[in-house]
């Protein structure tokens, strides 16, 4: 069974930093992040394919940037200069042949 396992969640204060890593049991051609806010629907934050082609939400352009080793089948989210706004349960998904497969997300919480 393929398996996605997030990693570095946590409380951070307004302009921290983290970094999220996702480490999935196989490869994939699409792996990206995406967060579920209290109260909002899931949406995208940044994807990227194998190919290093990569997609940004909006809002995240400029503060947020993807990496992926694909040696360690491990899709990573850089996150600069956060804001309260983006406190949510951040989960990673991965995409091969239509099929989607998700983590179980990881907890990011920008407060002072």
């Amino acid at each position: 069974q393929v398996q996605l396992v997030e990693s570095g969640g946590g409380l951070v204060q307004p302009g921290g930093s983290l970094r999220l890593s996702c480490a999935a049991s196989r490869s994939f051609l699409i792996m990206g992040w995406y967060r579920q806010a209290p109260g909002k629907q899931r949406e995208l934050v940044a994807t990227m394919t194998s190919g290093g082609v990569t997609n940004y939400a909006d809002f995240v352009k400029g503060r947020f940037t993807i990496s992926r080793d694909d040696a360690k089948n491990t899709v990573y989210l850089h996150m600069d200069s956060l804001k309260p706004e983006d406190t949510a349960v951040y989960y990673c998904k991965a995409t091969q042949f239509g099929r989607n497969v998700w983590g179980q997300g990881t907890q990011v919480t920008v407060s002072a």
